[in-house]
């Protein structure tokens, strides 16, 4: 039998290869080992991995940040955003088929996109175009869904409006100037100075580096989105018109506080949506959302590449994508 061969003879699962840990802590805990997936009941869809992105989430969830929502049940897989082809459905999904190309991510509580097979809910998935790679695919959910939540859902961001976007190029950031700019905004940034010239490119303006002085913009924009933890309260409330928006992804205890507290802040955290993902899927169809590739690897080579990516943040430039051949 394939060892990618999911169902061995008389029907039982057969064992599959994943990234996993054993206990919370850095990238040293992280191994590739054997594991039974999981037969998919209810709204569960079994789906044969063919390419999964890293996230900064991935490294903290498995350094227990969320540990609070992951509990303390190991092993653990690790990785959330995938696309890869649907295996076997539980008997109430209703949405896809065997065979169906998808793209979404795993739960929050199990995650393990970093693996041969993984089992999600009906409602993390959506269906890939067919002009978009297995690479491309994958790279999107985390990054752009939160972009667009923000802006779309939080920021009711609409054509004619401005936009200032921390960390321009990054995941988030690049994700939401696209977004943004499909919506009929403009969009400002700050990023490395070394990469304004991509910035400007993207047609981002004025592009600014991560120490500017909020002064030299204030009241221009419509809506912050601060993707990098990058701009104080003061800075923030000072690029906002009257009646501005603040959007921030980089949760913690005080911006909760703050948040719920009324005025123009509000933290975002990104949720599964389907009408989002559709959404998402159709502009990276029409060429109109582009997550750019840094690096691919397969999954033998994957926990290296991971391991370098949360500690030197290399390679830059776009999402490591995870591969099954």
């Amino acid at each position: 039998m394939s060892p990618n061969d999911i169902t061995a003879k008389g029907g039982t699962m057969a064992t599959a290869r994943r990234i996993q840990y054993h206990q919370y802590g850095g990238p040293e805990v992280l191994r590739l080992e054997g594991f039974e997936p999981a037969r998919p009941t209810g709204h569960q869809v079994l789906v044969r991995v063919k390419a999964a992105a890293a996230n900064p989430m991935d490294w903290g969830i498995r350094q227990g940040g969320l540990k609070m929502m992951t509990g303390k049940e190991f092993p653990r897989g690790l990785g959330h955003d995938l696309a890869g082809i649907v295996e076997a459905v539980g008997s109430e999904v209703t949405r896809f088929r065997v065979g169906d190309e998808v793209f979404g991510g795993a739960g929050l509580k199990e995650s393990g996109a970093f693996a041969e097979y993984v089992v999600t809910g009906e409602n993390w998935l959506v269906k890939k175009p067919a002009q978009v790679s297995w690479e491309e695919a994958a790279a999107i959910p985390v990054a752009a869904g939160t972009a667009h939540q923000a802006l779309v859902t939080h920021g009711r961001l609409r054509s004619g409006q401005s936009v200032f976007v921390t960390g321009c190029l990054g995941g988030v950031g690049r994700a939401a100037t696209q977004i943004a700019q499909m919506l009929g905004a403009t969009v400002g940034g700050s990023c490395r100075d070394t990469a304004a010239q991509e910035a400007r490119a993207l047609g981002i303006a004025p592009v600014v580096s991560f120490e500017f002085d909020a002064k030299q913009l204030q009241g221009q924009f419509d809506l912050v989105l601060d993707t990098a933890d990058a701009l104080s309260p003061r800075q923030a409330r000072t690029l906002i018109k009257p009646g501005g928006r603040i959007l921030d992804i980089q949760p913690t205890k005080a911006k909760f506080v703050r948040s719920a507290l009324p005025g123009s802040f509000t933290v975002v955290v990104g949720k599964p949506v389907v009408a989002d993902l559709e959404a998402l899927a159709r502009a990276a169809e029409n060429g109109d959302l582009r997550m750019p590739i840094a690096r691919t690897v397969p999954l033998r080579d994957a926990i290296e590449a991971l391991t370098e990516l949360e500690l030197q943040h290399t390679p830059k430039g776009g999402k490591l994508v995870v591969i099954n051949d």
